[in-house]
């Protein structure tokens, strides 16, 4: 991306001071100014506001803090402090960009239209991105429908922006009651290219409703979103089914207009942009409507990204339970209190949850995931078996509960239903890869069944070439049946894509020390040990098994647990 999107990159934010002012020689503002470096560094947006706020008592006119301090304080969403931080910033007669779209998210927040359309027209705007956009509906704001509707089409004059222009002008066309118009853009009768968007699809499903045409609006949603529905849309087609003309309120009116702007563009920006900057953008659309789910969930996902877990935590937790996101963010509000250790607080909100929304497939295999990953095998199983019993006819997506509560089965001890689900989940999905792999190294590891383990590796294998632990059972598999310069060959390959796993690098020792490079395997195990995790130990790679094999080798250690020799013959090809 060029222009002002650059200047607020990672390197950039974390880059937070270049050398103390002068005058900061004092003992407060030097330990003050540090404490906020040291925040906007590691991403501590709480601290950086308090700290740089506290600098700005000691220099009032410091363009630097006054910048940083509002860039924080629109991180956390406080939109008109930094907002007041902007304008002192513009009567020192400098511009930048944070304060510009402060000033601008609090005009357009006070619907003051006039004076949004002048910052653009004097290059005060938020950004090349989003300021025409803004002008449309800024114009539409003032009741200047047909400005608004040239300068949409302006905007999509733009490359790249024909989609967001048409978009937006389709929403604009039916806040005013121009359904039909509406409907030209989204089914491109009129051109522009709508995407399609879950919020698009909403959009468009009002109006047909609008336009008598309920029937179609199902089809849209069946075929936009099978049977994966969430409660907003189970209300939907219930309503659309009773008959009911379901009204147009998504944008209702110039303020949410430019809310969705910011809503639209930002999530644009996720893949390309930096989270930090991606975050201004939900806290300006959450600041221009307060109740827009969907954007308070953007700014938890992206606190979250920034590992600011309790921030993302306390962000989730503004969605009302009445909301039909409710259920999205108290999942992700979970995810963050999980990510700083609070689990039974996590595990609590789950619980919970599956009370009142039980009837979710995503409820039940995020509590079922979070238990198997705590190793509640039984009660990860259990809810498993209501996500899938949740669904009212089979669906594609399935494979993955089966796989899931498979590797449940089997991790309990239970190996007759854990390949039971493991083959339910191929018929689902034939060429899955995960599945592939982890059906075919189970039945490694027990050592039946081992042509067909080996064939449905190689296809795993196929599939995914880079995958590292894929690479590491066709080894595995090969070494099982007695290949081991096949094993060598495909585990070396394993310990190349992952080089650091404990599991690997044991593996590869013993196909060495099958092939007779013992030096060679007594190293790869003593890496092995090296990184074991004896915090998490993984059942795969048992650190007294690897020490054990250093003392005396592997053919004593199996020798000592009663298994096989090593058909080294075999193994050479002899």
């Amino acid at each position: 991306m060029t222009g002002p999107t650059t200047h607020w990159t990672k390197a950039a934010l974390a880059s937070l001071a270049l050398a103390l002012p002068i005058g900061a020689e004092a003992q407060g503002v030097a330990g003050d100014y540090l404490a906020a470096r040291h925040a906007g560094m590691s991403g501590d947006f709480e601290a950086a506001a308090r700290y740089f706020d506290r600098t700005l008592m000691h220099d009032p006119e410091s363009l630097e803090f006054l910048e940083r301090s509002a860039l924080a304080h629109m991180s956390l969403g406080n939109v008109e402090r930094a907002a007041d931080l902007g304008e002192r910033i513009l009567e020192t007669g400098q511009n930048t960009q944070v304060g510009q779209m402060a000033v601008l998210a609090a005009d357009m927040e006070r619907e003051n239209y006039a004076a949004v359309l002048a910052a653009i027209d004097n290059d005060r705007g938020a950004g090349p991105l989003v300021d025409g956009l803004i002008r449309a509906w800024s114009l539409l704001g003032q009741g200047d429908m047909s400005s608004a509707l040239n300068a949409f089409d302006a905007v999509g004059e733009t490359q790249g922006l024909a989609p967001f222009a048409a978009y937006h002008k389709a929403l604009a066309l039916a806040s005013v009651g121009d359904f039909e118009g509406a409907d030209a853009l989204f089914s491109g009768e009129m051109g522009g290219g709508v995407d399609f968007t879950r919020r698009g699809i909403l959009a468009r499903t009002a109006i047909l409703s609008q336009l008598d045409r309920n029937e179609e609006a199902l089809a849209l949603i069946d075929q936009s979103f099978n049977s994966g529905l969430d409660p907003e849309l189970r209300d939907l087609v219930a309503r659309l089914d009773a008959g009911e003309t379901v009204p147009f309120d998504m944008i209702r009116g110039a303020k949410d207009g430019l809310a969705e702007t910011f809503f639209t563009i930002g999530s644009a920006l996720t893949t390309d942009a930096s989270e930090d900057f991606t975050l201004l953008y939900a806290r300006v659309a959450q600041h221009l409507k307060p109740d827009f789910a969907d954007a308070t969930l953007m700014a938890a996902e992206l606190l979250r990204a920034l590992e600011q877990y309790e921030l993302a935590a306390e962000t989730y937790d503004t969605v009302p339970r009445d909301d039909p996101a409710f259920h999205a963010a108290e999942i992700g509000r979970a995810e963050a209190l999980r990510e700083i250790g609070r689990t039974d607080a996590a595990l609590e909100a789950l619980q919970s949850l599956a009370e009142t929304h039980g009837d979710l497939p995503v409820v039940q295999s995020t509590l079922a995931d979070f238990l198997r990953r705590e190793e509640r095998y039984d009660e990860a199983i259990a809810a498993y078996t209501r996500a899938l019993d949740s669904y009212e006819k089979e669906a594609r997506e399935q494979w993955f509960l089966y796989y899931a509560r498979g590797i449940a089965y089997e991790r309990s001890g239970n190996w007759e239903q854990s390949e039971a689900d493991f083959r339910a989940a191929l018929e689902l999905n034939p060429e899955q890869p995960q599945v592939l792999n982890y059906l075919g190294y189970s039945l490694v590891e027990q050592q039946v069944k081992l042509d067909e383990a080996l064939d449905m590796i190689e296809r795993a294998v196929a599939a995914r070439p880079d995958a590292g632990y894929i690479v590491d059972s066709l080894g595995w598999v090969y070494y099982r049946l007695g290949r081991y310069e096949e094993a060598v060959d495909q585990l070396e390959r394993a310990a190349e894509l992952m080089p650091i796993d404990p599991v690997v690098n044991d593996h590869l020792g013993d196909a060495y020390w099958a092939v007779g490079r013992e030096l060679e395997a007594e190293f790869m195990w003593k890496r092995a040990l090296s990184f074991v995790d004896f915090e998490n130990v993984s059942e795969d790679a048992d650190p007294e098994r690897i020490r054990r094999k250093l003392e005396v080798g592997l053919d004593r250690v199996l020798e000592e647990e009663g298994s096989a020799p090593l058909d080294v013959a075999v193994g050479n090809g002899n």
